[in-house]
């Protein structure tokens, strides 16, 4: 049995983080502690990509943990969002590196200083140095123009009015966007003449097209296409033609679209920061695949591929594409930094940004196939505690370890999302103190084929949830788990699945619990922002229903938890932040004062700084130390409390 883990260990704050190179190689960013959140730190890079002396700290953000931020052209200028409290209004900040060091950053400036607008989006086009791009609905509210700022002097210029939630400007500055019809389809057009380019199908984007970038020679876009195959392909749509031609795909992998449309994160597209020139395509089947498109970036790939067994994460290059910083993906080793030199084939090590963390102490993520009772196969990820075995080691003229371990259904967020390998510090919490960790891409996930994100279409608290009971069921029957010790837990969509569960098929779990999780589906759909809701028309209103349809809306009543309430038996862990603007806090509340009302077990945890999830460390301490006491007490599993 291994040694317990500190929870402090694996939710504190990263020593270092998401590095960048200056555009002219010099120089390091990253995001390190600062008076407990995370902040940008600049360091000088030598000439063998080592970091000399101290780092500076160029942010000064006290409340809340800066997540992301960019170099720009200028190496003067640092940009970065931040929203408070996390009520999701991001606004866009420069940094004066010139002024910015010491114990005391030089303050930021808010490029857009306007009261309860949002910033989606921004990106800093190749052709025009010194401007970034962005959607903002400063104009009103319910509106997203998209605007270009000048980064020095912070002027703003609006290039169209509510065109659409996606869009691309050209060198020429002409702006062409996606905009969503009543019937769902998704209508590329000239914004100024109302040209039409061509359409996609909604039912193929429920989350919109992703990606959609501008190509690098500014006369096409490249999107994610179900064209030719089930899976996504990688296509350019000619902006003058409406032809659209097929430009790279994976035999067995989706184009890692989840990254830009569900995480906000980096495009699956890898890049030439300073030209746009595609450099290699991102897919993700159990593991991620990177197809190059550059013969040089094949070269550079190839080498930064023998630095880590993990997956290539993060890149970013001087303008020279000489001199690169990489991060990987890893089950085991999150996040490792590295320096490398294709001119003269010199690599190093940056950092780590959680030294302290022990390899071997960390439960490995084992990719499995769970079959649902229809047939459908459902990719998943088994973690198992350190020294059991996974089915993969197994040998079968021995057959299956009958280990009846307390087991934990982790149930992903979205549902427009997937669970994908690397390191999840819960997944190694709760496999450190003796539970199996079961994540299931169940029927609406991302990234398996349109086949397999259509089945779920009507299926809220129907397949959808059956699957997740077909995966309990195949857990036992394998021998990983014991029945009589099983929890679901997980956040937003996850939490209404596990709210699902406990009021579905109360008998089926020994406790649950609903992170910022989705008790009534109908308040869910009517409380989004104004901005959003014609979008809804492909995921919501398509999966779940339209609640201004009134035979619909019985229908999203019947499939909402908050409906069947009185059916809960099971121990429930409810944790809830207070400015979610996503699911807001009655959801959770009408839950709990139900509950309580009838004397059922239920622990409520409310952190009054968070919005739809939680990002300072101390509240995920907080959270993690009560879902560790919480499962002990119901599952039997290990605890770190004295």
């Amino acid at each position: 049995m291994s040694d317990l883990l500190a929870i402090e260990d694996l939710f504190a704050l990263p020593e270092k983080a998401r590095p960048r190179i200056s555009p002219d190689g010099t120089r390091l960013a990253y995001l390190a502690p600062w008076k407990n959140r995370l902040n940008v730190w600049v360091q000088d890079l030598g000439p063998s990509g080592d970091l000399l002396g101290e780092g500076r700290c160029v942010t000064a953000d006290e409340t809340r943990s800066v997540t992301h931020y960019a170099w720009t052209d200028d190496p003067r200028w640092l940009l970065y969002t931040q929203d408070d409290g996390g009520d999701e209004n991001h606004h866009l900040f420069r940094v004066d590196l010139d002024g910015a060091g010491g114990d005391d950053p030089a303050p930021a400036v808010d490029l857009t200083p306007f009261p309860g607008a949002r910033v989606l989006g921004q990106h800093q086009p190749p052709g025009r140095p010194g401007t970034v791009l962005l959607q903002i609905n400063h104009r009103r509210l319910d509106e997203m123009d998209v605007v270009e700022i000048d980064i020095a002097t912070g002027e703003l210029t609006v290039l169209a009015e509510n065109p659409g939630m996606a869009w691309v400007v050209t060198p020429e500055r002409e702006l062409y966007a996606l905009r969503t019809a009543e019937d769902g389809t998704l209508e590329l057009t000239h914004a100024r003449t109302g040209r039409l380019v061509t359409t996609f199908d909604g039912l193929d984007h429920p989350l919109g097209v992703a990606p959609f970038e501008l190509s690098a020679d500014g006369a096409g876009v490249w999107v994610g296409s179900f064209t030719w195959s089930d899976r996504m392909r990688l296509a350019r749509i000619d902006l003058a033609t409406g032809e659209e031609t097929e430009v790279d795909g994976h035999p067995e992998h989706d184009l890692d679209a989840v990254r830009r449309a569900v995480l906000q994160a980096e495009s699956p597209l890898i890049r030439d920061r300073h030209t746009g020139e595609l450099l290699g395509v991102r897919y993700l089947g159990e593991k991620q695949a990177i197809r190059p498109q550059d013969p040089q970036f094949a070269a550079v790939l190839a080498r930064l591929e023998t630095l880590s067994d993990g997956s290539v994460g993060e890149l970013s290059h001087d303008a020279e594409r000489r001199r690169w910083v990489v991060t990987f993906g890893h089950d085991r080793e999150p996040g490792v930094a590295w320096f490398y030199d294709h001119a003269t084939g010199e690599a190093r090590e940056l950092f780590r940004p959680y030294p302290h963390l022990d390899r071997e102490a960390l439960a490995p993520m084992t990719p499995v196939t769970v079959p649902a009772r229809d047939g459908l196969a459902l990719p998943s990820y088994l973690s198992l505690p350190v020294g059991r075995r996974s089915e993969a080691e197994l040998d079968p003229a021995i057959g299956v370890e009958s280990t009846g371990l307390p087991l934990v259904l982790l149930v992903h967020g979205g549902p427009w999302m997937r669970d994908a390998w690397g390191f999840d510090p819960e997944v190694a919490l709760l496999a450190n103190r003796g539970y199996a960790v079961l994540q299931v891409n169940f029927r609406g996930s991302v990234g398996y084929g349109r086949a397999h994100m259509q089945a779920a279409i009507g299926e809220f608290a129907g397949a959808m949830h059956d699957d997740l009971v077909d995966a309990v069921t195949w857990a036992v029957e394998q021998g990983y788990a014991d029945p009589a010790r099983v929890a679901i837990s997980g956040g937003s969509y996850g939490g209404y699945a596990a709210l699902v569960g406990v009021t579905f098929t109360p008998h089926l779990f020994a406790a649950a619990v609903d992170y910022v999780g989705v008790s009534d589906v109908v308040n869910l759909v009517r409380s989004f922002p104004p901005f959003v809701r014609r979008e809804l028309v492909n995921n919501f209103h398509r999966y779940v229903g339209d609640p201004d349809v009134p035979e619909q809306e019985a229908d999203m009543r019947a499939r909402s938890p908050i409906h069947r309430v009185d059916a809960i038996r099971t121990p429930l862990l409810v944790a809830q932040g207070a400015n979610d603007v996503r699911v807001t806090r009655d959801q959770s509340d009408t839950v709990v004062a139900s509950l309580r009302e009838r004397g059922v077990d239920v622990e409520y945890l409310v952190k009054d700084n968070e919005g739809h999830g939680f990002l300072n460390p101390e509240n995920q301490i907080d959270l993690h130390r009560a879902t560790e006491r919480f499962l002990a007490r119901h599952l039997g599993g290990r605890s770190g409390e004295r």
